[in-house]
């Protein structure tokens, strides 16, 4: 068994390696390819850790959210055009989704107004950013809502083939 380390200021690749209940070591045989000096230097930060050793995480550690974390903060393509994602509980994120929803129904009539003639007028900008915002929290709950769903089937709390399944049907 590995030792406990003491170190104050862990990065969330070791948080999410120690919540685990993973040593370096567990975690390299877990991950093949990616070794326990590798996990060491990433976790450091001696070293930039790559996408496909960020994905061997989320799986080994069965923490998904790994994948949005890389991508919102360590990516260079991923910081401009992938937003952060939070983990909620699921109540948080169905009432954030109804409350976002409702609210975009009543903007309903205006979108269609503003975008009919296919251009946004200079007396449309407004009601079009604030339509825009208001879409882009659903799109954030969303993806939160898929988040949630990833963990789940991580942690076994979701049977991801049942889900599939249930998938399959409603697209025919």
């Amino acid at each position: 068994m590995g030792r406990k380390s003491t170190k104050e200021n862990k990065n969330i690749y070791q948080i999410s390696r120690e919540e685990a209940g993973l040593t370096r070591d567990e975690a390299a045989k877990l991950m093949d390819f990616v070794s326990s000096d590798r996990i060491e230097k990433i976790e450091s930060e001696k070293s930039a850790p790559h996408p496909e050793e960020i994905l061997a995480m989320a799986n080994a550690y069965k923490k998904p959210s790994l994948c949005n974390h890389y991508c919102s903060h360590d990516c260079p393509i991923g910081r401009e055009y992938v937003p952060e994602i939070k983990t909620k509980d699921l109540a948080q994120i169905v009432l954030e989704m109804l409350a976002s929803l409702n609210s975009v129904e009543k903007e309903k009539d205006r979108l269609i107004e503003i975008t009919s003639d296919g251009a946004i007028q200079e007396d449309e900008y407004k009601d079009f950013a604030l339509i825009q915002d208001k879409l882009e929290k659903i799109s954030l709950t969303a993806d939160a809502l898929q988040l949630w769903v990833r963990e789940k089937i991580a942690e076994g709390n979701i049977d991801q083939m049942k889900l599939d399944s249930y998938k399959r049907l409603n697209d025919t």
